[in-house]
């Protein structure tokens, strides 16, 4: 535990990523003295420091950096003392040092925590939750793993006792938080480099449901087998959602109209109202739901949900509009799981059925893209074009055991027309003069395949 009244200056070893960026904006509203460093890769949240936050940090990391003055070193569990020059030097020089997750955790489990967990859709469904929170006037902190466009960044900072937290299971981060009430959207086996078999990936949720006091709730899809099993370790009480007879939160009279989603939801076959959001796709009307059914535990006003969902614009890399060349329509996607890619191109399909699909994937991680060789060749359905990049290491991994030619070479076996294209460089060359008004290119994965949309973009 950190004892803030002795913390005058913060230094952010991994400053760049999502839940960093979030912290960042959290303690510089307090009034802390903030800064860090990362690498001179581009992220979507340089903007957030540079421009709305006004945080200098250092493009690369140097010993040199680590300071005597400052008080505390949160760093990104990327990083450890033989990978970073930063993180040794803290520790030689002794300044306290904690964790992302252990940072969030203290922050999360000193308020009332409200924590969004499962494999897909947290994202969404936490930026959601927060803003019908906003609306409905109860002044929440929310920490979010993107930027969420109302905001300008990924998180809320505010002055109440609730706190929203998109919940990382990756590594088991989930076991720090100890939540009033959380949502389960969904649980498929992911992280294989951590989760070496499905049962103890869902063992990770089963322990952290357990922990809800009795006093709280959790919300759980019911079209899922995995959750619904799941919820069964909860002591607390139970809110289902989803399409599915028997929810507790039933989606009903869903349609696509004039590029928007329309739905009504029934509490107990009590009509609460009818809703609509601009995102695409199915998964974001059971996202929705998921948080209308949260917020109506905390007796919160329906026109405040209705409002807010209305108005959300979403989150950065999230079926993101970038812009267009040749008139074909380019949208970056962070899907990196093959649920995540047949849920979005089944969400592009019905938004645009008359365009001609192109998906550049580009595979995040080899230990994911090994354990799941199978089903990532199946999950293209509907794109009429796959182009499939090198494998994307991340700071995890730099090789291991598979290709992205064995995943092109099995994805021909259901699909027509894959090709490898190795970089981004070479996509980007390979798209700009085949792509017409008739085209929709999505770029999807967890790495820098949204440099192809941004290259293509005139």
């Amino acid at each position: 535990m950190v004892d803030f009244s002795k913390v005058k200056k913060i230094y952010f070893i991994g400053i760049k990523g999502s839940g960093m960026v979030a912290l960042v904006e959290i303690f510089e509203r307090r009034g802390f003295s903030v800064t860090g460093s990362d690498t001179k890769e581009k992220f979507f949240t340089d903007e957030i420091l540079k421009k709305k936050l006004f945080v200098k940090y250092h493009e690369g990391f140097d010993a040199a950096h680590i300071t005597q003055d400052i008080d505390l070193v949160v760093y990104s569990t990327a990083y450890n003392e033989k990978n970073n020059e930063e993180f040794k030097a803290a520790k030689f020089k002794m300044i306290p040092m904690m964790s992302l997750p252990e940072m969030i955790a203290q922050l999360f489990n000193e308020k009332y925590g409200i924590a969004v967990a499962g494999t897909h859709g947290k994202t969404t469904t936490t930026a959601m939750l927060a803003q019908i929170f906003n609306v409905a006037g109860l002044d929440p902190t929310a920490v979010v793993g993107s930027q969420v466009r109302e905001w300008r960044g990924a998180a809320l900072v505010g002055r109440s006792e609730f706190m929203i937290l998109e919940a990382d299971e990756y590594q088991n981060k989930i076991g720090l938080y100890d939540p009033q009430a959380a949502i389960l959207t969904s649980a498929d086996w992911d992280h294989p480099d951590f989760f070496p078999t499905a049962s103890e990936y869902e063992k990770v949720f089963e322990d952290f449901v357990a922990k809800i006091p009795r006093h709280g709730f959790l919300v759980v899809c019911a079209d899922r087998s995995e959750t619904v099993k799941i919820a069964k370790q909860a002591k607390c009480k139970v809110i289902s959602y989803g399409f599915e007879n028997g929810a507790d939160m039933k989606i009903t009279n869903h349609e696509i109209r004039d590029g928007k989603q329309f739905f009504s939801l029934l509490a107990r076959e009590k009509k609460l109202g009818d809703f609509e959001i601009m995102l695409p796709g199915r998964h974001n009307v059971l996202n929705a739901a998921a948080a209308v059914a949260m917020a109506h535990q905390f007796n919160v006003k329906l026109e405040s949900a209705r409002e807010a969902l209305a108005n959300f614009e979403g989150t950065s890399r999230r079926f993101e509009y970038i812009g267009r060349r040749n008139g074909a329509i380019l949208i970056d996607d962070y899907a990196h799981h093959p649920e995540e890619i047949k849920a979005t191109l089944k969400a592009a399909r019905e938004f645009f059925p008359k365009r001609r699909i192109w998906c550049v994937f580009h595979p995040h991680t080899f230990t994911r893209t090994k354990a799941l060789l199978s089903e990532f060749a199946q999950s293209f359905e509907d794109a009429d074009q796959v182009i499939v990049l090198d494998i994307y290491g991340s700071a995890r991994e730099v090789q291991g055991g598979v290709h992205s030619r064995d995943l092109v070479e099995l994805a021909k076996k259901y699909h027509r027309h894959v090709e490898y294209v190795p970089t981004v460089e070479e996509a980007i060359e390979f798209l700009a003069d085949k792509i017409s008004r008739e085209d929709l290119v999505i770029a999807m994965g967890a790495g820098n395949v949204w440099e192809v949309v941004e290259g293509l973009k005139e």
